[in-house]
């Protein structure tokens, strides 16, 4: 069962909830972060991002802006107002983007759950981003961002969402991206937390580091604390895995690993077995792959369609039958040189919502040499590694719709 719980949320009033919601903190650098921020003092990424209202330089990981993201969330309660909820509530999420809708559930998880991998992981974790924010958790004694958790479909859940989101909604606008952001609050929510108490298990697709940080801050204050505390629990949202959208997540590379254009090319032939075709756009076509078992690639300005080999030796390996994971066994590592994705400082990522014009915009700016276009990542393939104990290749995900954070808050 998966454990689920109301809370009382701090949240802003129905006419401020628009400057103070804002993107998660880690989907924009500092300069991004403060540009967003600017002449908004309401907006939460003074809290989430604090370094913003620091002199430029300053150490991301200094005490100051872990202090100063404390003060900035005490000025914001103050100025903003924000309230806290008189009694604990579920709320109902509802986000749209284009014509692409997504409706979930805001509660509290069990860290417990997350702990013995009832809430299930796809994706490795980095010490230095859990350090952050466990102790930006540590320090506000909040978790100002929720952590977003799929599940397979459950019958009950649609139903009584479905009965819910026809009340007046506590939240509704459209956030400066344009994409609209609904919100419900739940006061009787006995049959909602029954519903995801019979569900087997959760899936993370996106905030592990905000799920392993709120671990690592609830080991650090059960210290002296026998019983039950508050930071038992983590802010999260879960959305049925049929709603969710995902975009692919693309490669560039600095370089051709000491290779001419026509060598690198020849090895590439000689990994997939076959000639590589010229992909040639009809009218204004988007290079992006149709299908799965392909992707392409843009050098010297032109456009390859690249098929991906199927992984021999793997049998069922669902890790070894990704698309990232062939491009990384048949074309990064041995053509490339790219051992390790996680630190090689040659590659880099971009998530799908730029578009292919930003890999042309990348490769033909001369920063890198050859970008790779991929075709998205499946929900049920997420689900089937994290079911199998396995962990993706990074960056082999992105979801769109973001979740904005400042919505509802959980205080410790």
């Amino acid at each position: 069962m998966v454990q689920f719980k109301p809370f009382r949320a701090l949240r802003p009033p129905a006419d401020k909830v628009a400057l103070v919601a804002s993107v998660p903190y880690d989907v924009v650098n500092t300069a991004e972060a403060r540009a967003l921020a600017a002449e908004n003092p309401l907006s939460l990424l003074h809290v989430s991002r604090p370094e913003i209202d620091l002199p430029e330089g300053t150490d991301l990981y200094a005490d100051e802006v872990y202090a100063r993201g404390a003060a900035n969330l005490e000025v914001l309660i103050r100025d903003c107002p924000l309230q806290t909820e008189e009694s604990p509530c579920l709320y109902i999420y509802r986000q749209k983007m284009g014509e692409h809708v997504q409706t979930g559930v805001v509660g509290c998880c069990a860290v417990d759950d997350y702990d013995s991998d009832r809430i299930k992981k796809h994706e490795k974790t980095r010490k230095d981003k859990e350090d952050d924010r466990t102790r930006h958790i540590l320090t506000l004694r909040a978790q100002t961002g929720p952590v977003f958790l799929t599940h397979r479909a459950s019958a009950t859940v649609d139903r009584l969402v479905a009965e819910l989101v026809k009340s007046p909604p506590l939240y509704d606008f459209v956030a400066p991206d344009g994409i609209a952001h609904t919100l419900w609050q739940v006061g009787r929510t006995e049959e909602l937390q029954s519903a995801f108490g019979a569900l087997p298990c959760a899936y993370i697709a996106d905030g592990h580091h905000r799920a392993a940080s709120a671990s690592r801050a609830r080991a650090a204050l059960r210290e002296g604390s026998p019983g039950p505390i508050e930071a038992d629990w983590f802010l999260a949202v879960l959305f049925p895995s049929s709603q969710l959208k995902i975009l692919p997540y693309n490669r560039v590379v600095r370089d051709l690993n000491g290779l001419s254009v026509a060598s690198y090319l020849q090895r590439v032939e000689e990994a997939i077995g076959s000639r590589l075709k010229p992909w040639k756009p009809q009218g204004n076509e988007d290079p992006a792959p149709r299908r799965r078992g392909e992707c392409r690639m843009y050098l010297e300005g032109r456009w390859f369609t690249v098929p991906l080999p199927a992984p021999t030796g793997k049998g069922r390996d669902p890790i070894a039958w990704l698309d990232v994971s062939i491009l990384m066994d048949q074309l990064l590592d041995p053509i490339l040189g790219i051992q390790d994705p996680r630190t090689d400082k040659r590659i880099d990522f971009v998530g799908g919502i730029r578009g292919t014009t930003e890999l042309t915009r990348l490769v033909d700016g001369g920063g890198f040499r050859v970008a790779f276009a991929m075709y998205p990542t499946t929900v049920d393939e997420l689900m089937d590694v994290a079911d199998a104990g396995g962990l993706m290749p990074p960056k082999s995900t992105w979801f769109e719709p973001k979740l904005r954070s400042g919505l509802v808050m959980h205080r410790l």
